[in-house]
């Protein structure tokens, strides 16, 4: 097992960090003497940055599909989130009501979000990705009050009875003869001031859904008293400083994108920057150049496309990049050995979801044993347990379902699902649903879903040890596993393996994934089956569905 000690500039011992936490002091250390600022995310993120004299510095570097260079200053986006405050008014948006982007990453987009916030209204993202089912469901359910999207997306929005009022971003020289929409550009005729809406900390400032990865997204009501703990992660787990050049790949349609893309970095008063390509390894490696990116955020899919694209081989003498961080699924263990010898930094698993933000994490600025293939510790502020399936307390080294325990988590602020879809509480755990294991050293190590645990002859297998296993063999660019139904096991294990561009799969391949998960695994803990298919099924945040894997074999 490699074991790496988390470095940082002057670390602080985690384990010193977490006993000390006190919200009042996390406040102090944010806000200084101007607590108040938490009660507008505008304000937190904005407004408070061009107060304290930083209007001139820069807040976002984006860069569009044709590599053309934007920089917006704080103080611009004071001023034109301004503009777009009073046109929101305009429209009869009030304090509490929800506002939508289905934008690229543009300047646009953020310019919005903090409007909105200004505004005291609720900023909702739509992912581009989207089709009519998924757009139609959540205005339905948000009943919200304005979209804002551009010519490329707007035409998903025809089949949608009762639309709410629609604000087209446009580039120069678009046509919208074919709307009778409102235009972004109708900002101008709007003053640059505007007094932000000071709220109650429960008082919601996102509406996010659940990404799906089983069943029908929830909806999930961020409060204010969430900034704290987003600032928690940046600050001490991605270890973001003023000096980096910071950069999170993740869409700002799914939450950590929005939370740690946008609202994380802004928080802190420090440049984040937008690429609005889509994933392309090549352009992923000139961005890295070009603005000399030292710490960046992304998940295991895009390390992965990293790796297999063959970009990226031996340039850390090229890259500026002094720490990496992974959140959204499992970090496989050969992606770190893989990006710490060519990206030239530690790249450290996180853990959280959509309803908690991160929650359990190996940290850059902590000082704290991180083993490789652990999604580390508890985030300060949060007491997490592992629950049998009668909710007890299992001892260390045995799987269960994570759990927060809430009385004794000041830093956790989820309360429930938006519309009640699903009780999520027991009494005074919070269930994640999620099947981890706790070693000696206080580490928590992910195994699955609750509902992709595969039970085969009685043992519990998670998904991810299997799929780690299959990843090892340089044959393979993606793998999943799941249970499939066997007569005299009840389940075994069948893994569905995506190879590296231009390999074919062979019976001789198969059976050398058998034998490597049998050597390095258990022999009870192999892939009874192997199939290669040229795509795995995922939520369009990137998460595998197994779900939709295990009914392809039911069926």
């Amino acid at each position: 097992m490699l074991v790496t000690t988390v470095k940082s500039s002057a670390p602080q011992n985690y384990a010193d960090f977490y006993q000390a936490f006190t919200p009042h002091t996390l406040i102090k250390e944010i806000f200084n003497d101007h607590p108040q600022d938490q009660f507008n995310a505008y304000l937190a993120c904005c407004g408070r940055h061009v107060r304290n004299g930083l209007g001139d510095k820069v807040a976002l570097v984006h860069e569009d599909t044709e590599q053309k260079i934007t920089q917006l200053t704080f103080d611009e986006l004071d001023k034109k989130s301004a503009q777009v405050a009073h046109l929101l008014q305009s429209y009869g948006v009030k304090k509490g009501d929800r506002v939508a982007t289905m934008l690229p990453r543009t300047p646009e987009l953020l310019i919005i979000v903090l409007a909105t916030w200004r505004i005291g209204a609720i900023y909702q993202p739509l992912f581009t990705a989207f089709g009519v089912e998924s757009i139609e469901y959540r205005l339905d359910k948000a009943d919200t009050k304005v979209v804002f999207t551009n010519l490329d997306n707007r035409a998903k929005f025809e089949a949608i009875a009762n639309l709410p009022q629609m604000v087209l971003v446009t580039k120069e020289g678009e046509a919208t003869d074919a709307y009778t929409d409102a235009n972004f550009n109708d900002i101008k005729a709007f003053s640059t001031e505007f007094e932000a809406v000071i709220l109650d900390a429960d008082a919601p400032f996102l509406q996010m859904f659940t990404s799906g990865t089983v069943g029908k997204s929830k909806g999930v009501s961020v409060p204010l008293a969430a900034l704290s703990t987003f600032y928690l992660y940046m600050r001490y787990a991605i270890d973001l400083k003023d000096t980096d050049n910071y950069w999170n790949m993740a869409d700002p349609g799914w939450a950590y994108g929005l939370y740690y893309a946008i609202t994380g970095p802004l928080l802190m008063g420090i440049t984040t920057h937008f690429n609005e390509m889509g994933f392309d390894a090549q352009n992923t490696y000139d961005f890295l150049i070009r603005h000399k990116i030292t710490n960046i955020a992304s998940s295991p899919t895009a390390f992965r496309m990293m790796k297999s694209s063959g970009v990226f081989e031996n340039v850390a003498d090229k890259l500026s990049l002094r720490v990496a961080n992974s959140a959204g699924e499992t970090l496989n263990t050969e992606v770190v050995s893989w990006v710490e010898e060519n990206l030239g930094c530690t790249v450290f698993d996180q853990y959280g979801q959509t309803e908690t933000g991160m929650t359990c994490c190996m940290h850059h600025a902590l000082a704290h044993e991180a083993p490789t293939g652990s999604m580390g510790v508890p985030m300060p502020g949060h007491k997490l347990v592992v629950l049998d399936d009668n909710l007890q307390p299992v001892a260390d080294g045995t799987q269960g379902q994570l759990a927060v325990v809430v009385s004794e988590s000041p830093a956790f602020y989820f309360k429930g699902y938006s519309w009640d879809e699903k009780q999520a509480f027991s009494g005074d755990y919070y269930l994640t649903g999620d099947v981890v294991e706790r070693h000696e050293d206080g580490t928590f190590w992910f195994a699955g879903r609750d509902d992709d645990i595969i039970i085969t002859a009685g043992y519990r297998i998670g998904p991810t040890d299997v799929e780690n296993c299959v990843m090892e063999h340089e044959a393979v660019a993606e793998s999943a596993a799941v249970g499939v139904p066997d007569e005299v096991r009840g389940h075994v294990i069948k893994s569905f393996v995506v190879l590296k561009q231009g390999l074919v799969g062979t019976e001789e391949l198969v059976s050398e994934i058998k034998a490597l998960v049998q050597k390095r695994l258990s022999a009870h803990a192999y892939p009874r089956f192997v199939e290669f298919v040229e795509s795995l099924p995922k939520t369009p945040s990137g998460k595998i569905q197994r779900f939709l894997l295990r009914q392809k074999e039911i069926v």
